[in-house]
């Protein structure tokens, strides 16, 4: 759920949900306070009104002892003279928060509370001044704020009486009391719990996410890059979650990138290393023979100086190796993309080739299945060294006292392929899906006789591919080694005239 939404529903919810809880509570607890009206001053049939207007409350709590006074002022007037009848009347009052006052004449001779019936007594209705009824009252306000409920008589003397019952509004039922403090625990109670609750939604939905998201932190903090940041959430701190996971893997793959990188450097300075150390031994080898006159006679010295000139140039050839793979590594390679004739342009490779293959006692064979105008477009330069390294390699790995390179041009719809294939010690199968990989060898030694950066198929494949072709290779152990690459065709584009 997103925050926005998130909030829109805690917003909603702290309107509706105390507003509905609160009808709830008033409905609970009305109910339980008519009952408790019912059961504590017998009202009967109870209902909403009762406790919403006091005076009707009031009149229905009195209304039971007003009936037995208009009964007793008809049938038994002397009673309003005994005190002790009086007394148990006014008992009966008092527990219903009202009490008993009856005038004689002018006077008042029983009197069921005496504080402050001074305004009380001046306020008193005459008599004959109300007609009782059991379900009627005076409400005096004011400061003396009471219902009264008067009932006349005649005493045994004949002098005029009134009995009223004084019930103050003041200390009206307790129950409307007791609602009124409920309902206001209930809204607090209420207030609090659904804020609280609301809180900790929200708490949790952000929280929950954060304390994920700070242990991540602390995890690369520390360089730990393997974890996994589980986003459970979709609002906005999930995507936070996400984008910083994403970034996790991406700072993952580059660390990863570049330990490999680091060891690939450290493989290829090890090799360069090895490598050079060969040929400049031999050449201070040699150079030692001519100082010390080893060399005492003209071949002898010829010899030695195109040894140490051979030895030389392999360490040229490391050096371009190691300066073109820096090329590469930072895709900066210098290419010059010429229209090349097929037929003209490998007929002067293979003249190059023979040359260097002659001296090593290899036999080259050369088949070109090609027409005169096909044309490709390419680096001459680059692919140049792209045969060369692939020769340079069949001659590395040839264990063959007759070993021999057969190079084949062929015309394949679109595109031409070059087939270049010798008779060497082969590559195995489980090893074939990698030897266009930077500084993978098949031999698993550095003190193989071969040698080698391990970067020149590597090298082939980079300058193939940018040229828009393909490079693959099929071999058999202790048979040979066929590589194969394709170049697009060049094709004119006709022109409507």
């Amino acid at each position: 759920m997103k925050m926005k939404t998130r909030f829109l529903v805690a917003f909603l919810t702290i309107i509706i949900v105390p507003i509905m809880l609160m009808i709830v509570a008033l409905m609970g607890f009305s109910n339980y306070q008519l009952q408790s009206l019912e059961a504590d001053y017998g009202i009967e049939d109870t209902t909403y009104e009762n406790l919403s207007n006091s005076i009707q409350a009031l009149n229905q709590v009195t209304k039971d002892i007003c009936a037995e006074l208009h009964e007793t002022a008809v049938s038994k007037p002397e009673s309003f003279e005994d005190e002790t009848f009086l007394n148990e009347i006014n008992r009966q009052l008092f527990e219903k928060s009202s009490y008993l006052i009856v005038r004689k004449g002018d006077a008042l001779v029983y009197q069921g509370k005496k504080n402050d019936l001074g305004s009380l007594a001046k306020k008193l209705p005459a008599y004959g001044d109300y007609n009782s009824n059991l379900d009627g009252g005076v409400y005096i306000g004011n400061d003396v704020q009471a219902l009264v409920k008067q009932v006349d008589f005649r005493f045994q003397d004949g002098s005029k009486g009134s009995a009223f019952i004084v019930t103050s509004v003041r200390d009206a039922i307790p129950q409307v009391k007791a609602l009124i403090i409920e309902m206001f625990i209930a809204i607090v109670f209420i207030l609090i719990f659904t804020s609280a609750l609301l809180m900790a939604w929200i708490y949790k939905g952000i929280n929950t996410p954060l304390s994920k998201l700070k242990a991540a932190t602390q995890n690369i903090k520390e360089g730990n890059l393997d974890f996994t940041l589980e986003v459970e959430s979709g609002d906005e701190v999930g995507e936070l979650c996400q984008d910083f996971e994403e970034m996790r893997k991406r700072l993952k793959e580059s660390a990863e990138a570049k330990l490999q990188y680091d060891k690939e450097s450290k493989e290829l300075i090890s090799n360069i290393s090895h490598d050079l150390k060969t040929p400049i031994t031999a050449i201070k080898g040699y150079v030692e023979g001519i100082i010390d006159g080893v060399a005492d006679t003209p071949e002898k010295v010829d010899k030695y100086i195109r040894t140490i000139y051979n030895k030389a140039n392999d360490m040229d050839k490391l050096i371009n190796e190691l300066t073109f793979y820096t090329k590469i590594d930072t895709n900066r390679i210098p290419y010059t993309f010429n229209k090349i004739n097929v037929t003209g342009y490998f007929n002067d490779c293979i003249e190059e080739v023979g040359l260097e293959l002659v001296s090593k006692n290899i036999k080259l064979t050369y088949f070109n299945y090609v027409d005169d105008d096909v044309y490709v477009i390419a680096d001459a330069e680059q692919m140049k060294r792209v045969i060369n390294n692939i020769v340079s390699n069949s001659i590395k790995y040839m264990n063959k006292a007759k070993g021999f390179i057969s190079i084949r041009v062929r015309d394949v719809g679109d595109f031409i392929q070059v087939e270049i294939e010798d008779n060497g010690k082969g590559i195995a199968a489980k090893d074939l899906p990698f030897i266009f990989d930077r500084f993978y060898r098949t031999d698993a030694s550095r003190n193989s006789a071969q040698g080698g950066s391990g970067i020149g198929l590597s090298i082939v494949r980079k300058i193939v591919e940018d040229h828009g072709g393909k490079i693959w290779a099929t071999s058999k152990e202790s048979t040979g080694t066929v590589m194969n690459f394709v170049l697009r065709k060049y094709q004119e584009v006709p022109v409507n005239e």
